[in-house]
């Protein structure tokens, strides 16, 4: 049986964040605390040297693309309800 890689990204706009190391603050939690409750890989993968915007991918590895889908969207999903923030845009990707 393959494996199903679901690829999410997330586009985030951060507009109470006024340094680099306030917004590494407020990613740190919300990366460790999406990694803990749904096992997903979690990194920030643009907009590094940017105050108010990030761009998290999430990726999660199942034998069923449906079942790594609907991990990676909850997990998208808990995101947009927790971040101090709006969320700009989201994608998700079975690979």
């Amino acid at each position: 049986m393959a494996a199903r890689v679901a690829l999410g990204m997330v586009e985030l706009h951060l507009p109470d964040v006024d340094s680099l190391k306030g917004k590494r603050h407020v990613l740190k939690g919300l990366k460790e605390r999406v990694r803990a409750r749904f096992e997903v890989s979690v990194a920030e993968v643009d907009h590094q040297d940017t105050w108010q915007r990030a761009t998290i991918a999430l990726a999660y590895v199942s034998s069923d693309a449906r079942h790594a889908n609907e991990v990676v969207s909850k997990a998208m999903d808990f995101i947009e309800e927790h971040v101090e923030g709006m969320v700009l845009d989201t994608t998700v990707e079975i690979l």
